[in-house]
């Protein structure tokens, strides 16, 4: 079952969804920003968590930020990211190294009564 969402005819996202033996396989086109996320959100959630999820970005033109964040946080929980360009990928390395990096030099405070 495909889905669209589109501003304008430039900012459009394609979501094809079907199902094979093992999971489920959301085929991702064209842009993924911001404003996709809440409705890709609220179909990958409405899978059954115990089938294989795989999200196939071949044909995935361009990403912002929190889609990033968004990708990697499903790849964190499991999916699987197919065809995932290699500037995305690189990407969600930099976007986990990064994130790892600030979690390490966060001080803490001991005894915050000093």
């Amino acid at each position: 079952m495909p889905y669209a969402f589109e501003r304008s005819n430039i900012r459009m996202l394609r979501i094809r969804r079907s199902e094979h033996r093992d999971g489920v396989r959301f085929m991702l086109s064209g842009r993924i920003e911001t404003e996709h996320l809440p409705e890709l959100r609220r179909l990958i959630e409405g899978q059954d968590g115990q089938r294989v999820l795989t999200l196939d970005l071949s044909e995935v033109k361009l990403v912002d930020r929190d889609a990033v964040t968004f990708l990697a946080r499903c790849e964190a929980a499991g999916a699987t990211l197919e065809n995932c360009p290699a500037y995305i990928r690189e990407w969600i390395a930099r976007e986990r190294a990064e994130r790892k990096n600030r979690r390490r030099k966060t001080p803490t405070r001991r005894n915050p009564e000093r």
